[in-house]
């Protein structure tokens, strides 16, 4: 059933915080940082996969999910939903349940054999696609798909990504050119303030995940990593 009255997305972004610091799915380490898939170094690491293995926690989410998109993108915008090979597949089934759409995935690349098919289940030619990642740093991976779907006949003009870095201009400036609304529940900024509300680490962690937060690639170059982002 779709919901018709939706919480505020205040509320929404920092329920999903706590939920995130509930499951262990936040991690900080300043003295050894952590290496993203992009080179760049970072004091902090999320994984969003974990919410899967959490019904209760997983289902409010995916209820938030909904929400964010009824609200900010309307009830009747989109004919299919479409998740990222590997993270976004599992979330895209439960959202197109929720939102009573139809769903296809799309895969990093072809698969090399048989169709050699990128996208995966029915996608009418002209369909209004929403797709949907567990988290974007700054759009490079949600790209992928999005440019796949485009090529295939699709229609983009919506992402959802449940968890957004929200600390790269370059990200910003990746949709705004791609003509793509991103839509999302939390940032690192609503973690951050649960941890410091909670008191869940020293202020030497806290000094060094600000710092990274305010300036991230200045902070990557001083730990040994890269200092500018491939979109």
């Amino acid at each position: 059933m779709i919901q018709t009255t939706f919480p505020e997305r205040g509320v929404m972004a920092e329920l999903m915080a706590k939920m995130l610091w509930e499951i262990g799915a936040v991690h900080f380490s300043a003295d050894k940082p952590y290496k993203l898939s992009s080179g760049m170094m970072s004091p902090v690491y999320i994984d969003c996969r974990k919410l899967l293995s959490y019904p209760r926690i997983r289902s409010a989410i995916m209820d938030f999910a909904a929400a964010t998109i009824l609200r900010n993108a309307g009830f009747e915008t989109f004919d299919c939903i479409a998740g990222g090979e590997t993270a976004g597949i599992p979330f895209a089934a439960i959202l197109a349940e929720r939102l009573s759409l139809p769903m296809i995935y799309v895969r990093k690349a072809p698969k090399g054999h048989g169709r050699n098919a990128q996208i995966e289940g029915h996608m009418p030619e002209g369909a209004r696609v929403l797709v949907i990642e567990d988290l974007t740093t700054a759009g490079g991976s949600m790209f992928k798909f999005i440019d796949a779907i485009r090529a295939a006949g699709g229609i983009v003009d919506h992402g959802i990504a449940l968890f957004y870095y929200d600390i790269f201009d370059a990200g910003a400036l990746r949709f705004a050119e791609g003509e793509v609304q991103l839509h999302y529940i939390a940032t690192w900024r609503n973690v951050l303030a649960v941890a410091r509300n909670q008191r869940l680490f020293d202020d030497k962690t806290l000094s060094e995940v600000e710092a990274f937060l305010d300036a991230p690639l200045a902070w990557s170059g001083r730990n040994g990593g890269v200092t500018e982002l491939s979109l």
